[in-house]
């Protein structure tokens, strides 16, 4: 459905960006957590720990703008009473500008912007990382959800009943990555075979090759898989709206970012000519992105990354921007491990406004360091009840990191 945008703009100038919207947000939340507790268990932060990592992958993660690669960081926050929260950053240059080794240079200087706060102070926090650098959200992310962590701790809650829990579980896709046809064909119907319902396709080359890969994979899941396509800003419009025309009978779900992120006269140009619903990813990092995206009636979802936004807050004022303009989300990730993807989920099910998820990174590692977190079957995550993320790090992995 076109819907224009113009009725929701007034309402969303005053208080979108905010994140704490008329009080109600999650700041207001941990506000009222932190009334509730008693003051001897008020605690301070004393240390903040760096540590990178890189993981194996099991194939080329090949997408349009380049390869991607489990190169993160792990944060690890602790408290004067021992205590302790963790935290990832999955960094990818062509998106966030980021690198491993950028993010532990940044990651040490805020650290001395987070030391000596009560983890508590999180919007506090998150104004200070913004005000020392308008960049690195993939590094804020981290150390943002592994206070987040502690607070759930703290208080003995998840971190999705912090946030106000609205689903206990839902939906992810899995990805297929660029490769030849018959190649992606096959990868996806291994997907399905393991019990996945949707699948992911990389798209964004010329849309001959587009048009092949889409046929090979069609044809071998058969019809009645859920099929939704990303292009990683691979197409100029022209060749989006073609692509989209010619691809129109594999009924596919819709297609993120067709085009570069900056050009929102040529996002919204395919969303008015595609018959394929538009999803705009690269081209919202922030909750200002999400209100540009309403101001050219550019996209009919958005896909929302904590690894983007700079955290957990930044998400869900995204989350909630969209909302209030009717248009739906979905949570994506980079290359996390299930530390950062767990965050995601915790945000995924606390936000009315995201009907769509792509968590599927951990997949592709060839190990999984991560004790607790979300859990996936059959293409259904499910969050964990137990108190902050929800999870631990493996300590035979732990004992071969060094902090920075």
């Amino acid at each position: 459905m076109r819907m224009t945008r113009n009725a929701f703009l007034r309402s969303l100038a005053g208080a979108a960006v905010a994140g704490d919207i008329m009080g109600s947000g999650p700041a207001a939340m941990l506000r009222a957590q932190q009334a509730a507790r008693s003051p001897a268990r008020q605690t301070r932060i004393t240390q903040v720990e760096i540590f990178p990592f890189s993981l194996q992958v099991k194939r080329t993660m090949h997408i349009a703008i380049g390869n991607m690669a489990a190169e993160n960081v792990l944060v690890r926050i602790q408290t004067a009473d021992g205590l302790v929260g963790w935290g990832e950053s999955s960094p990818f240059a062509p998106v966030t500008g980021e690198t491993q080794e950028t993010d532990v240079v940044m990651g040490r200087r805020l650290a001395g912007i987070i030391r000596g706060h009560d983890p508590f102070d999180i919007p506090r926090i998150a104004s200070d990382m913004a005000a020392h650098t308008p960049g690195f959200p993939s590094i804020k992310a981290a150390l943002e959800m592994a206070l987040w962590d502690l607070c759930g701790k703290i208080t003995g809650q998840p971190v999705s009943r912090l946030l106000g829990r609205y689903r206990d579980s839902f939906e992810t896709d899995l990805t297929v990555y660029l490769d030849e046809p018959q190649v992606m064909a096959d990868r996806a119907k291994e997907i399905v075979q393991s019990g996945f319902k949707i699948v992911k396709v990389k798209l964004g080359e010329t849309p001959e090759k587009d048009f092949a890969r889409m046929g090979a994979i069609r044809k071998t899941v058969g019809d009645e898989v859920r099929i939704r396509i990303d292009a990683n800003q691979g197409w100029t419009p022209a060749e989006a709206v073609r692509a989209l025309r010619g691809l129109e009978k594999h009924r596919l779900e819709f297609c993120e970012q067709p085009v570069v992120y900056w050009d929102w006269e040529g996002l919204k140009y395919v969303r008015d000519n595609s018959p394929i619903p538009i999803m705009a990813d690269e081209a919202v990092h922030f909750p200002q992105d999400a209100i540009q995206a309403v101001r050219h009636d550019a996209a009919d979802m958005i896909n929302i990354k904590l690894m983007k936004s700079g955290g957990i807050l930044q998400s869900i004022a995204i989350a909630q921007n969209a909302e209030a303009a009717n248009i739906h989300c979905m949570l994506g990730c980079m290359s996390e491990t299930r530390v950062a993807l767990t965050a995601a989920a915790h945000v995924a099910a606390s936000q009315r406004a995201v009907l769509y998820a792509d968590l599927d990174a951990f997949t592709e590692h060839a190990i999984d360091p991560v004790i607790g977190g979300m859990e996936v079957k059959d293409g259904t995550i499910r969050i964990p009840d137990t108190p902050g993320l929800g999870l631990d790090l493996d300590p035979a992995f732990l004992r071969t990191l060094r902090p920075a």
